[in-house]
């Protein structure tokens, strides 16, 4: 095993892993870099891409697989190469992101936008390699585990106003919505729908009530949510199913729609209809399957545009955790021991969230 703490985890083995199968068991982390920093755990959120991962929906998983990308902890060893001035002892997160080659000559890492490096290496289910030797270091473990040990420059201070059981979700939750909001000019005087009020939407809406937008429209299928979306900031609620010419009634009054559902069921060009001229969709729930098909004049004789998006670079995520603490921006959470994991992971994939979990590592949480 590597030097360093015992490194333990819930260990997806096969794809039943999904099913509330992982095996509590050990493992041995990347090889210790002078960049690097080393997390004692003490919270993780749940996260869809765990489950699409464990069930290896988006393609083979390497197992085994420690998933886990919303992970909060406190550094207890940092490397004497180590960015941010971070020291032994502070409260810093990680996301989705762990590694990219960071060189120079890299169009998207020299441009700030490392989470599209062609190299880029997700927290778990990937493989670290130096980007200048090639040497493979070893797999990517998520935060379903007691420590994470990973680069720096993808390591995140996290304010003091900002609790860790909070701040665990907004890591990759959180970012997937509030960047596409920033990139896109959310903010006075745009109006914005958010389409599912789920653990990516709800995001959606505390952020574009954050961001001071005009109007904020959440969109989902029954007004099932409709006095929890009012709650997190929504001026107005649009029921796809039930709601009788809603795409008619709210026709060219958007300027903006994120989209955090991937069903290959989603009414897509009628969420079109709700665009105004030079409006903007961006799809940021990420499917197993296919988004359905549109007629290209929704997009054609408005000027609108469709779009993606991933999640948020480091210097991103600092700048929405500090406007969630400015604002007091408070995600809807729901605690969870690490030891139920299996649980949760089922609870999650059913719906029961609402509308993030956030696993405790108890025995660290108390040291």
């Amino acid at each position: 095993m590597a030097s360093g703490p015992k490194y333990e985890g819930w260990m997806g083995l096969d794809s039943s892993a999904a099913e509330g199968n992982m095996v509590w068991q050990e493992y041995e982390p990347k090889a210790w870099e002078e960049t690097d920093v080393e997390i004692k755990i003490t919270h993780c959120g749940i996260c869809g891409t765990d489950i699409h991962t464990l069930r290896s929906g988006w393609g083979p998983t390497l197992y085994p697989c420690c998933v886990g990308h919303e992970i909060v902890g406190h550094a207890v060893r940092v490397g004497s190469k180590a960015e941010k001035g971070i020291r032994v002892g502070d409260r810093v997160g990680v996301g989705a992101q762990s590694s990219s080659c960071l060189r120079p000559d890299c169009e998207e890492c020299s441009s700030g936008l490392e989470s599209y490096c062609p190299h880029m290496a997700p927290t778990y289910n990937a493989k670290y390699t130096n980007p200048n030797t090639g040497q493979e270091l070893g797999k990517t473990y998520g935060g379903y585990a007691n420590f994470w040990r990973g680069p720096s420059h993808f390591v995140i201070p996290i304010p003091d106003a900002i609790p860790s059981a909070e701040a665990a979700p907004m890591l990759c939750g959180g970012i997937t919505t509030f960047a596409p909001l920033i990139h896109h000019g959310a903010g006075p005087g745009k109006r914005v729908g958010i389409v599912g009020v789920g653990g990516l939407g709800h995001f959606g809406l505390l952020w574009a009530k954050a961001l001071d937008c005009d109007k904020v429209v959440a969109i989902s299928r029954t007004n099932a949510k409709k006095e929890d979306a009012t709650k997190m900031g929504a001026d107005e609620y649009i029921a796809t199913d039930e709601d009788k010419d809603w795409n008619k009634q709210h026709a060219r009054s958007l300027d903006l729609i994120v989209c955090t559902v991937s069903s290959p069921k989603m009414p897509l060009q009628k969420y079109l209809q709700l665009l105004r001229t030079r409006g903007q969709f961006i799809q940021v729930g990420a499917p197993e399957d296919h988004i359905p098909g549109f007629n290209a004049f929704a997009l054609i004789a408005k000027g609108a545009k469709i779009g993606g998006s991933s999640i948020g670079n480091p210097k991103e995520i600092e700048t929405m955790l500090k406007l969630a603490a400015e604002k007091k921006v408070k995600p809807w959470i729901q605690e969870r021991p690490l030891k139920e994991a299996n649980q949760a992971v089922v609870d999650f994939e059913v719906g029961k969230p609402r509308y993030r979990y956030t696993l405790i590592n108890e025995a660290n949480a108390k040291l």
